[in-house]
Order: C-alpha cells, then sequence, then structure tokens
C-alpha cells in the first residue's frame, strides 16, 4: 500500500515499484519457484489516475488490463462499486418487502431509490473499494498486489473506513436487534444475512489493513519544506492506527532542486524523523517528467515486502504496574510507541471496549484487550517515545475475590 500527500509522486512511486518486481523470479537455495502467468496487480483508486497513460494501456474500471505478461493494471471505479452493490441489496429489499404480510417501515422507500440517483454515500465507496482490493488479494490470482492510494482527500480515513461503516451499522441496528427481528419475521432473515454479511466484510478489511504478515505501507513524502512539514504527522497517524509502515520514500521530483546542502540537510531531517527501524530511501531528483513505463523501470523504486512485524498500537502491550495493589486496586498499563508532532494535542477518551485515541485532529478507535474492558482509565503520560495508558479495574464489573 502505498500513500503520502497529494503531489508527493505517490503514483510514479507505486507504478515504478510494481513494474520493477513484476518479472522478478523467486529463488529458495538450489530450487526456483516460477511465478505465476499473472504475477503482480497495481490498483489505482483515483478516477483521474496518470497510471494508464503512463504505462500506455486504456483505462477500462474495474478490470484489470494487461500490461506486460507479469503486470496487470485494475482502475477502480467508486461510483460502478457503488451502483453495483446497491442493485443487489435493493433488490434483497424488494423481495423482503414482497414477502412480508405487513408493513416494514422505511425498507419500501429504500428499497425505490435507484441506483442511478445515486451520488455518494459517505464511507460506503470506500468500504467497497478496500472490500474489491481485499477480494483480489484472497482470489490466489496474485503473488503481489501494489495498491496505489492517490488522489484521496485523506488515505488515513479511505484505510479505516471498513471499521467506521461497521461501527455505524451497530449503532443504528446492533446485532442482536437483527437476530431478534429475523426470529420474530422470518421474512426479515434475508435482509438481516445481507446485512450481518456487509459487518463481517467490514471486520474482515480491517484486519487485513492492519495485518503485518499481509500488508506493508510505504509513505511518500517529498525532499521539501512541505514533505518535512508533513511526515512527522503521517507518522503519527501511522503509530495510533497500527498499520505496518516499512519504507518511506523521499522523493526529489522534477527539475531544479535548493543547494545541495540544504537538501541534504532536509534529507537528514527527514531520516531522522523516521527512525532506525524503517527503510528509507531516496527517489533522484530527474531532469525530464516521467511519461512512459521506460522511464518508470529507470525510476527503480523497490518496495520491501511484509515483515511481519507489528507497529505502533498494533504491538501494544498490557503490563501490570508495580506500584498498583491487589483486587480493585490493581494497576494495568497499555503502552505502545507512538510519535506526537504536537504532545498538547493528545486526546483520550472510552467508548465501549475501544480507548479513542485523538492524535493531531486524527481520532482513532483503539481496541482495548479484554482485561482492560473491565477497567477506567486513570491517567496517561508520554516519555518523548511511548504512550503509556493506565487502567483499574471498575468495581462494578470487576470479579469478586480477584
Amino acid at each position: 500500500m502505498v500513500i503520502g500527500p497529494g503531489g508527493a509522486g505517490v503514483s510514479v512511486t507505486a507504478a515504478s515499484g510494481a513494474l520493477s518486481r513484476s518479472g522478478h523470479h523467486r529463488s529458495g537455495g538450489a530450487r526456483s519457484v516460477a511465478v505465476p502467468e499473472q504475477d503482480t496487480l497495481l490498483i489505482t483508486v483515483d478516477r483521474c489516475s496518470p497510471t494508464a497513460d503512463l504505462l500506455g494501456v486504456f483505462r477500462q474500471p474495474d478490470e484489470p488490463v494487461a500490461v506486460s505478461a507479469r503486470l496487470h493494471l485494475l482502475s477502480l471505479d467508486r461510483l460502478v462499486l457503488l451502483e453495483r452493490t446497491w442493485s443487489t441489496f435493493t433488490a434483497v429489499l424488494t423481495e423482503t418487502v414482497a414477502r412480508s404480510k405487513v408493513a416494514l417501515p422505511g425498507v419500501g422507500s429504500v428499497a425505490d431509490i435507484d441506483a442511478g440517483e445515486l451520488s455518494t454515500l459517505p464511507g460506503v465507496e470506500d468500504f467497497l473499494v478496500l472490500r474489491r482490493i481485499r477480494d483480489e488479494a484472497v482470489s490466489g490470482q496474485w503473488r503481489r498486489i501494489v495498491v496505489d492510494a492517490s488522489g484521496l482527500g485523506d488515505p488515513f480515513e479511505f484505510l479505516r473506513a471498513a471499521s467506521v461503516l461497521s461501527q455505524a451499522l451497530n449503532r443504528l441496528w446492533p446485532r442482536h436487534r437483527r437476530l431478534a427481528a429475523a426470529a420474530e419475521r422470518p421474512v426479515m432473515a434475508q435482509l438481516t444475512a445481507a446485512v450481518d454479511a456487509i459487518d463481517r466484510d467490514c471486520v474482515d478489511v480491517t484486519e487485513l489493513v492492519t495485518d503485518p504478515h499481509a500488508v506493508a505501507m510505504h509513505v511518500v513524502v517529498g525532499a521539501d519544506h512541505r514533505g518535512e512539514h508533513a511526515l512527522p504527522h503521517l507518522l503519527a497517524t501511522v503509530d495510533v492506527m497500527g498499520l505496518a509502515l516499512r519504507s518511506v520514500m523521499i522523493n526529489h521530483g522534477v527539475g531544479a532542486g535548493h543547494e545541495a546542502g540544504e537538501d541534504g540537510a532536509r534529507v537528514d531531517r527527514l531520516r531522522a524523523a523516521v527512525g532506525d527501524d524503517v527503510e528509507v530511501a531516496e527517489l533522484p531528483r530527474l531532469d525530464v517528467p516521467i511519461d512512459r513505463a521506460a522511464r518508470l523501470r529507470k525510476l527503480g523504486v523497490g518496495l520491501p515486502v511484509p515483515n511481519g512485524r507489528p507497529f505502533g498500537s498494533g504491538a501494544a502491550q498490557v503490563t501490570e504496574a508495580t506500584d498498583g495493589g491487589s483486587g480493585t486496586a490493581r494497576v494495568y498499563e497499555l503502552s505502545w510507541r507512538q510519535r506526537l508532532p504536537d504532545p498538547d494535542g493528545l486526546q483520550l477518551g472510552r467508548s465501549g471496549d475501544d480507548l479513542l485515541v485523538t492524535v493531531g485532529g486524527f481520532r482513532h478507535p483503539v481496541r482495548l484487550p479484554s482485561v482492560l474492558r473491565r477497567c477506567v482509565v486513570v491517567d496517561a503520560m508520554w516519555d518523548g517515545a511511548e504512550l503509556t495508558v493506565r487502567f483499574m479495574p471498575d468495581p462494578a464489573l470487576w470479579p469478586q475475590g480477584r
């Protein structure tokens, strides 16, 4: 997954990374493993993406297009995905209304909305795009998928769309009420099953996005003042979401740059912001614009593969504090590495089984381990590298005698 602010060169980086490995074979010892016929799939989610033109192929929404023997391009169209899914869902609603002997408030009105009338449903389009990416990832057709997430207002809002939709579904129509409705009115079973399927897909997509064994996150920033300002905030959001960051690409861009000393000092500061546990690569400054596949190959971007190492809140640890007592006087600490470019902007809250963490204006729910779900937050501290949140058992929920 390749992300970054607009204009940083995300599309070029993703396309070059897909091309540079699309023809490679794996080798292990004396035995080589042949790659499948369809080796790499490059996915774009921007309807105005220039990738098809750069690769010299026609853009065909929602259908993989062969670029070479080993590389295919899939351009996803959000509106097409939304219309197809809505048509399927309203077919279920229509059948439910037709079979029901009693009036179902609101269901008939929703079923009457035509797919062509839809222009946008906030968050749903992002979920459908992520679900299509998930479907390609588990299809067994591709050894490797590169996702170009450029063209999005906020790539992190895109990545968490599935979890937001799941929360909305379960607040508007909680699962226990869906099951009760299906038990009381068998005609509702098909509708509740459809909603449950969407909810399961949301959970599945959320787990995939944060799985360090399956997904590697790559952040692209420019080697300029804007990139230097944006990178700490991007890294802080990566931490709180628990995304498996594998590399940061510093793009020097096209055309004349700044003085060599100024560029070098800025790159040093960018590298220092990343740290030693994430790979950093520099994309050289080019004299001519990248307008064809040959120049993309020449750029030679390498995208490190997933390594299975959890990151940020995905690697959170729970320990029992030494200054706590026993029973309901115990103190538990939840800790993870968290960058905070603006420590004063850190906010914590609680919603059910989630700890709501706000970093740099971005709020993300961190699911609490089971032992902490029966606790209350008492305080938090940040030592410059690690965020620690302290909890104490809630007497009303804590098992007696423990």
